[in-house]
Protein backbone atom coordinates (compact mmCIF):
# COMPACT_ATOMS: atom_id res chain seq x y z
CA UNK A 1 0.00 0.00 0.00
CA UNK A 2 1.07 3.60 -0.45
CA UNK A 3 2.19 5.29 2.73
CA UNK A 4 -1.06 5.94 4.56
CA UNK A 5 -1.82 9.53 5.58
CA UNK A 6 -5.42 9.35 6.85
CA UNK A 7 -7.19 6.88 9.14
CA UNK A 8 -10.98 7.07 9.41
CA UNK A 9 -12.88 5.37 12.21
CA UNK A 10 -16.30 3.95 12.85
CA UNK A 11 -17.43 4.65 16.42
CA UNK A 12 -20.15 2.35 17.82
CA UNK A 13 -18.64 -1.03 18.75
CA UNK A 14 -15.31 0.05 17.26
CA UNK A 15 -14.22 2.84 19.63
CA UNK A 16 -17.21 3.18 21.98
CA UNK A 17 -19.79 0.75 23.31
CA UNK A 18 -22.88 1.04 25.47
CA UNK A 19 -22.23 0.56 29.17
CA UNK A 20 -25.33 -1.64 29.48
CA UNK A 21 -28.08 -2.95 27.17
CA UNK A 22 -30.66 -0.38 26.08
CA UNK A 23 -33.43 -2.24 27.91
CA UNK A 24 -31.69 -1.84 31.26
CA UNK A 25 -31.25 1.92 30.81
CA UNK A 26 -34.86 2.33 29.72
CA UNK A 27 -36.13 0.19 32.62
CA UNK A 28 -34.15 2.28 35.13
CA UNK A 29 -35.66 5.48 33.71
CA UNK A 30 -39.14 3.95 33.91
CA UNK A 31 -38.59 2.98 37.57
CA UNK A 32 -37.70 6.60 38.34
CA UNK A 33 -41.22 7.47 37.17
CA UNK A 34 -42.92 4.66 39.07
CA UNK A 35 -43.33 2.47 35.99
CA UNK A 36 -42.27 -1.19 36.09
CA UNK A 37 -41.19 -2.73 32.80
CA UNK A 38 -38.89 -5.70 32.28
CA UNK A 39 -35.53 -4.80 30.67
CA UNK A 40 -35.75 -7.78 28.30
CA UNK A 41 -39.18 -6.67 27.06
CA UNK A 42 -37.84 -3.16 26.49
CA UNK A 43 -34.84 -4.49 24.56
CA UNK A 44 -37.14 -6.45 22.25
CA UNK A 45 -39.46 -3.47 21.84
CA UNK A 46 -36.52 -1.17 21.11
CA UNK A 47 -35.27 -3.40 18.30
CA UNK A 48 -38.76 -3.41 16.77
CA UNK A 49 -39.32 0.35 17.17
CA UNK A 50 -35.83 1.26 15.96
CA UNK A 51 -36.06 -1.02 12.93
CA UNK A 52 -39.44 0.33 11.90
CA UNK A 53 -38.33 3.96 12.31
CA UNK A 54 -35.14 3.38 10.34
CA UNK A 55 -37.09 1.80 7.47
CA UNK A 56 -39.69 4.58 7.45
CA UNK A 57 -37.32 7.51 7.97
CA UNK A 58 -33.75 6.49 6.99
CA UNK A 59 -30.78 8.42 8.37
CA UNK A 60 -32.70 10.16 11.18
CA UNK A 61 -35.39 11.53 8.88
CA UNK A 62 -33.02 13.53 6.70
CA UNK A 63 -35.06 15.50 4.18
CA UNK A 64 -38.33 14.32 5.71
CA UNK A 65 -38.93 17.22 8.06
CA UNK A 66 -37.71 15.45 11.20
CA UNK A 67 -34.89 16.52 13.45
CA UNK A 68 -32.73 13.67 14.76
CA UNK A 69 -33.93 14.54 18.25
CA UNK A 70 -37.55 14.08 17.22
CA UNK A 71 -36.59 10.87 15.39
CA UNK A 72 -35.11 9.40 18.58
CA UNK A 73 -37.85 10.70 20.88
CA UNK A 74 -40.39 8.90 18.68
CA UNK A 75 -38.33 5.67 18.85
CA UNK A 76 -38.16 5.82 22.65
CA UNK A 77 -41.87 6.54 23.04
CA UNK A 78 -42.78 3.70 20.68
CA UNK A 79 -40.44 1.36 22.57
CA UNK A 80 -42.37 2.00 25.78
CA UNK A 81 -45.74 1.78 24.03
CA UNK A 82 -44.85 -1.64 22.63
CA UNK A 83 -43.98 -2.67 26.20
CA UNK A 84 -47.38 -1.58 27.52
CA UNK A 85 -46.72 1.98 28.73
CA UNK A 86 -49.34 4.30 27.23
CA UNK A 87 -49.49 7.47 29.35
CA UNK A 88 -48.39 10.19 26.93
CA UNK A 89 -47.14 12.71 29.50
CA UNK A 90 -44.84 10.13 31.12
CA UNK A 91 -43.68 8.86 27.72
CA UNK A 92 -42.58 12.33 26.66
CA UNK A 93 -40.67 13.06 29.87
CA UNK A 94 -38.86 9.69 29.74
CA UNK A 95 -38.06 10.03 26.04
CA UNK A 96 -36.55 13.51 26.42
CA UNK A 97 -34.51 12.40 29.45
CA UNK A 98 -33.18 9.28 27.71
CA UNK A 99 -32.25 11.26 24.60
CA UNK A 100 -30.13 13.55 26.77
CA UNK A 101 -28.66 10.65 28.77
CA UNK A 102 -27.37 9.01 25.59
CA UNK A 103 -25.49 12.22 24.77
CA UNK A 104 -22.88 11.62 27.48
CA UNK A 105 -20.41 9.22 29.03
CA UNK A 106 -23.25 8.17 31.36
CA UNK A 107 -24.20 5.51 28.81
CA UNK A 108 -21.05 5.16 26.69
CA UNK A 109 -17.54 3.87 27.40
CA UNK A 110 -14.40 3.42 25.32
CA UNK A 111 -13.54 -0.09 24.17
CA UNK A 112 -10.36 -1.61 25.60
CA UNK A 113 -7.32 -0.22 23.81
CA UNK A 114 -9.24 2.54 22.00
CA UNK A 115 -7.62 5.55 23.64
CA UNK A 116 -4.13 4.04 23.56
CA UNK A 117 -4.40 3.04 19.89
CA UNK A 118 -5.68 6.47 18.86
CA UNK A 119 -2.84 8.15 20.77
CA UNK A 120 -0.26 5.92 19.08
CA UNK A 121 -1.75 6.67 15.64
CA UNK A 122 -1.59 10.41 16.33
CA UNK A 123 2.04 10.12 17.44
CA UNK A 124 2.80 8.28 14.19
CA UNK A 125 1.58 11.37 12.33
CA UNK A 126 -1.66 10.05 10.84
CA UNK A 127 -4.49 12.45 10.16
CA UNK A 128 -7.59 11.05 11.84
CA UNK A 129 -11.30 11.34 11.20
CA UNK A 130 -14.58 9.73 12.21
CA UNK A 131 -17.05 8.32 9.66
CA UNK A 132 -20.10 7.13 11.56
CA UNK A 133 -23.79 6.42 11.00
CA UNK A 134 -24.61 8.58 14.00
CA UNK A 135 -26.62 11.70 14.72
CA UNK A 136 -25.32 15.11 15.75
CA UNK A 137 -24.77 14.08 19.40
CA UNK A 138 -21.57 12.29 18.43
CA UNK A 139 -19.24 15.29 18.84
CA UNK A 140 -20.37 15.72 22.44
CA UNK A 141 -20.23 12.00 23.21
CA UNK A 142 -16.65 11.80 21.95
CA UNK A 143 -15.74 14.86 24.05
CA UNK A 144 -17.36 13.34 27.14
CA UNK A 145 -15.50 10.08 26.60
CA UNK A 146 -12.22 11.98 26.10
CA UNK A 147 -11.64 10.82 22.51
CA UNK A 148 -12.59 13.90 20.43
CA UNK A 149 -9.12 15.50 20.59
CA UNK A 150 -7.65 12.68 18.50
CA UNK A 151 -9.64 13.62 15.39
CA UNK A 152 -9.26 16.30 12.73
CA UNK A 153 -12.93 15.90 11.81
CA UNK A 154 -16.08 14.04 12.85
CA UNK A 155 -18.39 13.17 9.95
CA UNK A 156 -21.79 11.76 10.91
CA UNK A 157 -24.36 10.40 8.49
CA UNK A 158 -26.72 13.14 9.69
CA UNK A 159 -24.22 15.85 8.70
CA UNK A 160 -23.20 14.09 5.48
CA UNK A 161 -26.76 13.56 4.31
CA UNK A 162 -26.00 9.91 3.51
CA UNK A 163 -25.11 6.83 5.52
CA UNK A 164 -22.62 4.01 5.17
CA UNK A 165 -22.40 1.89 3.02
CA UNK A 166 -23.11 4.81 0.62
CA UNK A 167 -19.71 5.67 -0.82
CA UNK A 168 -20.46 9.40 -0.80
CA UNK A 169 -19.84 9.62 2.96
CA UNK A 170 -16.34 8.20 2.49
CA UNK A 171 -15.72 10.56 -0.43
CA UNK A 172 -16.65 13.49 1.84
CA UNK A 173 -14.20 12.17 4.44
CA UNK A 174 -11.43 11.97 1.85
CA UNK A 175 -12.07 15.60 0.87
CA UNK A 176 -11.99 16.63 4.54
CA UNK A 177 -8.73 14.71 4.97
CA UNK A 178 -7.23 16.09 1.77
CA UNK A 179 -5.96 12.71 0.55
CA UNK A 180 -6.42 10.25 -2.28
CA UNK A 181 -8.41 7.07 -1.54
CA UNK A 182 -5.31 4.88 -1.66
CA UNK A 183 -3.68 7.07 1.02
CA UNK A 184 -6.48 6.35 3.50
CA UNK A 185 -7.69 3.39 5.53
CA UNK A 186 -10.96 2.91 7.40
CA UNK A 187 -11.33 0.94 10.65
CA UNK A 188 -14.70 -0.52 11.63
CA UNK A 189 -16.55 -3.56 12.93
CA UNK A 190 -19.17 -4.04 10.18
CA UNK A 191 -18.28 -6.00 7.05
CA UNK A 192 -20.73 -4.27 4.69
CA UNK A 193 -20.90 -0.74 6.08
CA UNK A 194 -17.24 -0.40 7.03
CA UNK A 195 -14.88 -2.89 5.41
CA UNK A 196 -16.47 -3.41 2.01
CA UNK A 197 -17.90 0.12 1.63
CA UNK A 198 -14.53 1.80 2.21
CA UNK A 199 -12.79 -0.52 -0.23
CA UNK A 200 -15.46 0.21 -2.85
CA UNK A 201 -14.25 3.83 -3.06
CA UNK A 202 -10.59 2.78 -3.28
CA UNK A 203 -9.61 3.06 0.38
CA UNK A 204 -7.85 0.42 2.44
CA UNK A 205 -9.79 -0.98 5.36
CA UNK A 206 -9.48 -3.09 8.47
CA UNK A 207 -12.26 -5.14 10.08
CA UNK A 208 -12.40 -5.33 13.87
CA UNK A 209 -13.48 -8.88 14.49
CA UNK A 210 -12.96 -10.56 17.85
CA UNK A 211 -12.26 -14.28 18.02
CA UNK A 212 -15.43 -16.33 17.74
CA UNK A 213 -17.41 -13.59 15.97
CA UNK A 214 -17.45 -15.52 12.70
CA UNK A 215 -15.38 -15.00 9.61
CA UNK A 216 -16.00 -13.17 6.34
CA UNK A 217 -14.50 -15.28 3.53
CA UNK A 218 -13.57 -12.22 1.44
CA UNK A 219 -11.44 -10.60 4.15
CA UNK A 220 -7.76 -11.56 4.08
CA UNK A 221 -6.27 -12.32 7.51
CA UNK A 222 -3.98 -9.29 7.27
CA UNK A 223 -7.08 -7.05 7.22
CA UNK A 224 -8.60 -8.55 10.40
CA UNK A 225 -8.09 -6.84 13.76
CA UNK A 226 -8.62 -9.20 16.71
CA UNK A 227 -8.25 -6.06 18.88
CA UNK A 228 -7.59 -2.38 18.17
CA UNK A 229 -4.06 -2.72 19.52
CA UNK A 230 -3.16 -4.87 16.48
CA UNK A 231 -3.72 -1.98 14.06
CA UNK A 232 -0.32 -0.31 13.85
CA UNK A 233 1.53 -3.61 13.43
CA UNK A 234 -0.74 -4.53 10.51
CA UNK A 235 -0.27 -1.13 8.89
CA UNK A 236 3.50 -1.33 9.25
CA UNK A 237 3.54 -4.87 7.85
CA UNK A 238 1.46 -3.76 4.84
CA UNK A 239 3.69 -0.78 4.14
CA UNK A 240 6.81 -2.93 4.37
CA UNK A 241 5.36 -5.37 1.84
CA UNK A 242 4.06 -2.55 -0.44
CA UNK A 243 0.88 -4.60 -0.82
Amino acid sequence: MLRLRLLTWDVKDTLLRLRQPVGHSYAAEARAHGVRVQPEALSRSFREAYGAQRRRFPNYGQGRGLSSRQWWVDVVKQTFRLSGVQEESVLMVMAEKLYDDYCSAHNWEALPGASETLSQCCRRGFRMGVVSNFDNRLENILCQCNLRHHFDFVLTSEAAGCAKPDGRIFEQALRLGGVLPQQAAHVGDDYSRDYRAARAVGMHSFLLRAAGQGEEPEVPPEHILPTLSHLLALIEKGEDQHC
